[in-house]
């Protein structure tokens, strides 16, 4: 029987595992039942594939996106591994060839919806396998209390139950709080002592904030001109606003696609191939896209709009940067984002409990918008973790000029104090703003000595600076579903004089943050195996980052291999891929040294 570390290098390509990595494949391998939490990007696959290759039987992958099961065949098969899926996209007269090459040892890994699972005949059928291991993904969609709650996922306990094979359960998963890890290992009989839980943070991205003084569209074109030729993503919380920003970028002659579920089928096929096959390079879309993207040179997200919670904003974010190569997550800020959310919250029928939750996880958000702590320790300490600062988000690296906004916080204080800390962020931003709405004669906010104090601020502007004083600690939100704006004991001391309080301001677009640092020779030839693996991506009818990812080309660039033993020792280079791509990719080095010389 092949060891891990043999499958690791044999079919992989690397020669050591990540964080995490080989203690919960040593679990599986032994039997147990076992939860893995690891940032997207962290390498969670293998922590079943590899255990598929060592054991003897069947692994039965549940997962809840038909798209992603795909790339992920696809890619196993370029390893050489037999893989194959079952879903509602294949012809019922395929499904038994594939059960019989299951049991016949030619089909090593299986792919299924928890709906799919959930079917008494399936399983039925699944019982003359000898299944060793079912790798639950996305296991945070068992829990009502996490942010992608699916109900299909609450009965696979009871399904795999019923498999005469008696299989072991891995459970995974990029985003979950403390609470929805306990509510996963409950659901699916997982110990906490089985519980391996690596780092959240993610050292390649470097998270970005940007409250725009001037129009969204206009930074979004900023930055796509920056980052030409590069792999994105751009989040927009409406299909209406998908529709309006791809047409304004398209306009600007950018190549990008729409995509969201109002879409049909094959168009949001289509969409989808066309990123995946690197013919448009940035897609505009709601969050019904990416879930089933496996594609691993994105190198920046953009959310045009915020996220409704930091588990989804984290996950969306994290589809930059899963090869490890240098990659950008910016959220675009405005106070009134979260509005449409905290609407949906308040007309859920659901109990008092989960909505306060979701409005404690709205208040995140506007918190996280507004930090001037380090970016990628805000989340990882959201998730129950720290780290250190990370010294590349846009806090750590901020170079803008400090503002000395005391006297405005003060007057903002000094209002709040005089609203008796009985109204909202809204309510205080009209009134310091001098708004002369309805609302604000009913509370008679004319007559208080603070009105208009800020009268040269748009409304706006002074909701984002009602945000920021909550976020460093000197306001603070008071409730759930309609949170009142008070004064906290920090505000106090400024309202003294006790204590300054500054702000910078904004910066313009930049590309360093998704770049390889790398010498002009290295950066050429890298540039010509991408062309020869976008070469044979095409001839195979496959996406070129399952050829060889970005990180590997970049490894191949700077090591130059010449013969079959050095083209081994490029990270993620397997004997398959030796075989199939090897002497291509080193005729085109020795090309590029012959030329040089």
């Amino acid at each position: 029987m092949a060891t891990p570390e043999q499958v690791l290098k044999d079919n992989f390509g690397f020669k050591t595992f990540r964080s995490g990595q080989k203690e919960v494949i040593s679990r599986v391998i032994n039997g147990e039942n076992v939860l893995a939490v690891m940032p997207t990007g962290g390498g969670k696959s293998l922590c079943y594939q590899i255990p598929a290759l060592v054991k003897p039987g069947v692994t039965l992958v549940v997962s809840p996106l038909i798209s992603l099961m795909k790339d992920q065949v696809d890619a196993l098969r370029q390893n050489g591994i037999a893989a194959a899926a079952i879903n509602s996209t294949i012809p019922q007269e395929e499904v038994n060839p594939i059960l019989r090459q299951a049991y016949e040892g030619q089909v090593k890994l299986i792919y299924v919806t928890p709906e799919r699972l959930n079917m008494e005949y399936f399983r039925y059928q699944l019982n003359f396998l000898p299944i060793d291991l079912v790798a639950i993904d996305e296991a945070h969609c068992i829990s009502q209390w996490g942010h992608d709650f699916r109900p299909a996922y609450r009965q696979l306990k009871e399904a795999i139950d019923q498999l005469k094979s008696r299989p072991n359960i891995l459970a995974l998963t990029a985003t979950a709080t403390p609470a929805v890890q306990e509510d996963i290992g409950q659901q699916l009989a997982i110990e906490k002592d089985n519980f391996i839980i690596t780092s959240f943070a993610r050292p390649n991205i470097s998270f970005r904030v940007v409250h725009p003084e001037k129009s969204t569209r206009r930074y979004i074109r900023e930055y796509l001109k920056a980052h030409a030729q590069e792999a994105g993503i751009i989040y927009v919380n409406t299909r209406r606003g998908v529709d309006e920003l791809t047409t304004y970028l398209l306009e600007h002659h950018f190549a990008v696609a729409g995509y969201h579920a109002g879409m049909d089928a094959a168009t949001r096929a289509r969409v989808q191939d066309d990123f995946q096959f690197d013919r448009v390079s940035t897609i505009v879309a709601t969050s019904a896209f990416g879930m089933g993207i496996d594609k691993s040179n994105v190198r920046f997200v953009i959310h045009a709009t915020a996220a409704q919670n930091i588990e989804s904003y984290y996950q969306e974010a994290g589809r930059a940067g899963r090869d490890g190569l240098p990659s950008e997550a910016v959220l675009i800020y405005h106070p009134n984002d979260l509005r449409q959310y905290r609407w949906f919250i308040d007309q859920s029928t659901a109990d008092d409990d989960y909505r306060d939750l979701q409005y404690q996880k709205l208040q995140a958000v506007a918190n996280y918008a507004s930090t001037p702590e380090c970016l990628q320790q805000y989340i990882v300490r959201y998730f129950g973790q720290d780290c250190p600062p990370c010294g590349h988000c846009s806090n750590c690296t901020d170079q803008r000029n400090v503002q000395d906004i005391t006297a405005e916080s003060k007057q903002v204080l000094a209002m709040v104090q005089e609203l008796h800390g009985r109204f909202g962020k809204g309510v205080v931003a009209q009134a310091l703003t001098g708004s002369h709405s309805q609302r604000m004669n009913e509370i008679g906010a004319p007559q208080l000595p603070s009105f208009g104090a800020l009268r040269n601020f748009s409304k706006q502007e002074a909701a984002s600076l009602i945000d920021y004083l909550v976020a460093v600690g000197i306001l603070q939100t008071v409730g759930s579903q309609y949170p009142v704006i008070q004064i906290a004991q920090d505000g106090w001391a400024v309202l003294k004089g006790e204590q300054q309080v500054t702000r910078r301001q904004e910066e313009r677009p930049a590309r360093s943050q998704t770049q390889v640092a790398e010498s002009p020779d290295t950066a050429a030839l890298f540039e010509l195996l991408r062309q020869k693996r976008r070469e044979l991506a095409d001839k195979q009818g496959v996406p070129p980052f399952m050829v060889f990812s970005d990180k590997t080309l970049h490894d191949m660039a700077q090591v130059k291999p010449q013969t079959s033993r050095d083209f081994l020792e490029v990270n993620g280079v397997g004997q398959q891929k030796l075989a199939r791509y090897g002497q291509l990719m080193m005729d085109v080095i020795g090309e590029y040294l012959a030329g040089e010389n």
